[in-house]
């Protein structure tokens, strides 16, 4: 059975953007969350070649998608694992899909719109084959994805940062079990990894 794995970065404080986040603005005031990313080290390198080799589909919601198709966005050198960006398929999920897409007009990319992230998880599934659904983002559709339980592995990548302020990832009132399986960290952020606990107890 194909797992759903939420994979995203995270501020001290619990924020996966800064104030003002947006098309053509990015993380707004936060782009130092990604270091990790940018000015990665062997560490941070070998993390994110095993993310993309475990992708076998990957969702994100419309915010996250507006961003990383405008301005400013993904390019061939700098998208989902990088070089590797045109490997696995993507949904994107929104109640209105765009006239035109730069992801497929210009770097290639397979991109589905459907309207709920249920629909999105079950569509990723059937074509992952045995890679994983990936849920890369933003926090909103994370968040929402957490509290309805619909996470099997949270991938958090810490960075040494406080917000203050922005998106935050955790939606209040969601209550989840998680057993950590990783805590690697590198010069830019610690790398974690949890798996959800199955339980007869409501809320858990």
């Amino acid at each position: 059975m194909t797992i759903v794995i939420a994979d995203i970065t995270m501020s001290l404080d619990g924020y996966v953007t800064g104030a003002g986040a947006g098309p053509g603005r990015g993380l707004g005031d936060a782009e130092e969350l990604h270091t990790w990313v940018t000015e990665r080290d062997e560490v941070d390198t070998e993390i994110l070649r095993g993310a993309t080799a475990a992708s076998g589909a990957v969702i994100m919601g419309r915010g996250l998608y507006d961003v990383v198709d405008g301005p400013g966005g993904w390019t061939a050198e700098m998208g989902y694992g990088a070089q590797e960006a045109g490997t696995p398929p993507f949904f994107v999920v929104t109640r209105a899909a765009p006239a035109e897409s730069r992801l497929v007009r210009e770097l290639g990319l397979r991109v589905t719109f459907t309207d709920s992230l249920p629909s999105a998880i079950e569509r990723a599934g059937a074509v992952a084959g045995d890679g994983a659904v990936v849920l890369m983002g933003g926090g909103e559709l994370i968040g929402r994805a957490l509290e309805a339980g619909l996470v099997d592995e949270l991938r958090l990548h810490l960075a040494p940062l406080v917000l203050g302020g922005g998106t935050p990832l955790f939606r209040p009132g969601t209550r989840r079990h998680y057993r950590q399986r990783q805590a690697l960290p590198s010069s830019n952020a610690c790398h974690l990894v949890y798996e959800r606990i199955t339980s007869s107890t409501p809320g858990t």
